[in-house]
């Protein structure tokens, strides 16, 4: 892979909201990670993060997974709907339009319940269960990441 190519996937990277990039072409395989320091502040805060680059398969060199990641939050009782990609949630289909769902709704499988925008691409997000959406963890306009929480439904 060409040396400028890569340095522009790691300034991607770096300036991005995404935590990792693999991606793998006829001349090998590139994996690009940030490494997320420890800070001891609130977890509202972004935690700075320094890229690190590797060549090849394995995991990253010099990024400790498990030390660096902070403690997960005790997950919600009842069905948690999450999202399935890094993005940009919308609860609604456009800015003045009506919310897909709003906290006391009735859903079915299937059902939209919001909106991730990923790399200029607006997904449609479906309902993974059914039931009685109870929160909405999520503000209209929010930087969402892969698996974070979105939903609470009973």
């Amino acid at each position: 892979m060409d040396l400028r190519k890569l340095k522009t996937l790691i300034d991607l990277v770096s300036e991005s909201n995404i935590s990792e990039l693999e991606i793998t072409e006829a001349e090998g395989k590139v994996r690009i990670v940030k490494a997320a320091a420890v800070v001891a502040a609130p977890a509202a805060m972004a935690a700075a993060a320094l890229p690190t680059a590797q060549v090849g398969g394995g995991a990253a060199q010099g990024a400790p997974a498990a030390a660096a990641e902070p403690a997960a939050p005790a997950e919600p009782p009842g069905q948690v709907i999450k999202s399935p990609m890094v993005g940009t949630f919308y609860r609604a289909a456009s800015p003045g339009a009506k919310a897909f769902v709003e906290i006391g709704d009735e859903i079915k499988t299937g059902q939209p319940v919001c909106i991730i925008e990923a790399m200029k691409i607006m997904n449609e997000i479906e309902a993974d269960c059914s039931g009685k959406i109870v929160r909405i963890l999520c503000e209209n306009g929010q930087a969402v990441e892969f698996g974070q929480p979105l939903f609470i439904v009973e």
